[in-house]
Parts: C-alpha cells; structure tokens; sequence
C-alpha cells in the first residue's frame, strides 16, 4: 500500500511549489531564463534539492513557470486576430506584446524559444506562428502592412525591445509604450491610410537620483 503523507506536510510541499513558482517567475522575469535555478531557490528561501524534488530539471521548472507567459501570448494574438479590422489588430498585438516584454524579461526569451529541447514550448511557439501570420497577411491585404514584413520581424523587435528593460523599472511602461508606437510606423505600408499616431511622451530614463538635464 502507498504510504500518504500526513496533511501538514502535503500542505508544505504545496506551499514549497508555489513558493518556488512565484520566485521562478520573479527570477527568471527580471534575469531572464538563463538565471540559475540556485539563485530561484534562494529567491523561494528553499533548498536546491527541495525545488528538485518538485521539478526535476530545469526545463521542467521552465515548462510550469511560464505557463502564464503563454496564455498571455496566446490570448493576445487571439484577439488580435478576432479584430475586424486586421491592422488595428496588428497593432495592438504589438502594443501587448512590448507590454507583456516590458513587465517580464523572460517574455522574450519565451516568444523566441530560448529552451528549444522543452517541447511544450516548442509547440506553443509552434501554435502561435500561423495565426500571427494569418493576421499579418490580412493586414497585408488591407493595404496598411508593409508588403516585406516577415513574422520573424517580431523577433527583431524584441532583441531591439530588450534595450527597453535596461531602464529604471518605473519608467519601462512608458518607454515601451513609445518603442511600440514607433515600431507600428515601421510597419506601416507607405501608402497605409489614416494619419501617423502621435508618440507617448519620453519617460525619465535616467537612474533614480541622477541630475536633470542643465
């Protein structure tokens, strides 16, 4: 017969699990995916081998904190592409997803699949490619999209994104929000209607407590 393991302690792994979950994603968010699973450990305040016995390998660490990250992805590029409009929804697929990548540094690393041995991943990448390239050939079709973007464009703007979360924590929405706005006028066909958004503001880029501008 299996030996259960008294309630109290069922309740501490669980604890432990969730514990360790929420530092996988607050480590792996701001030091992207290739922080050390010591380092998510300490963040739990757990030892190394109590994050392996709830999650074996790296990857499968990976697979469970970023569950969240991929629904994010996934919701996002659904409702872009259930926009009747194909360029508003292109557009704002590219506002959620700088959103999304300015709030979680490991974002990028999943949209581009950094761990391409994890399978799930893999997949949702793999989901995720046809229906992005569904709305951007309709977009295309309306005359509004740039006749050359390819998907892997995406790509090129989250390695240029990255450059986003180099700046003070406060002010990476902002400055996101303003990549984002100036990406989208990239993107634009040359003959594309309607007038150029305006930009957000300039956030303060600079660090906490140095001197404004003489």
């Amino acid at each position: 017969m299996t030996r259960r393991l008294p309630r109290s302690a069922r309740r501490d792994a669980h604890d432990n699990r969730a514990r360790i979950l929420d530092a996988a994603r607050a480590v792996f968010g701001e030091d992207g995916l290739g922080a050390p699973v010591r380092e998510v450990a300490r963040h739990a305040g757990v030892a190394p081998a109590t994050l392996y016995r709830h999650f074996p390998t790296k990857r499968a660490l990976i697979a469970e904190a970023l569950t969240q990250q991929r629904r994010a992805c996934h919701t996002a590029v659904r409702d872009a592409l259930a926009d009747p409009d194909p360029w508003h929804g292109f557009q704002s697929l590219i506002q959620r997803i700088c959103e999304l990548h300015a709030h979680s540094r490991d974002f990028a690393d999943t949209a581009m699949t950094a761990f391409p041995e994890a399978a799930d991943l893999t997949a949702d990448r793999g989901g995720t490619v046809p229906a992005v390239t569904e709305l951007a050939r309709r977009a295309r079709a309306s005359g509004r999209l740039r006749p050359d973007f390819v998907v892997d464009d995406l790509v090129l703007m989250l390695m240029a994104h990255q450059g986003v979360l180099d700046a003070p924590p406060a002010a990476r929405p902002a400055a996101s929000r303003r990549f984002a706005a100036y990406v989208i006028e990239a993107f634009r066909a040359p003959s594309g209607t309607g007038a150029p958004a305006s930009l957000p503001p300039v956030p303060d880029l600079r660090p906490s407590g140095s001197p404004g501008p003489s």
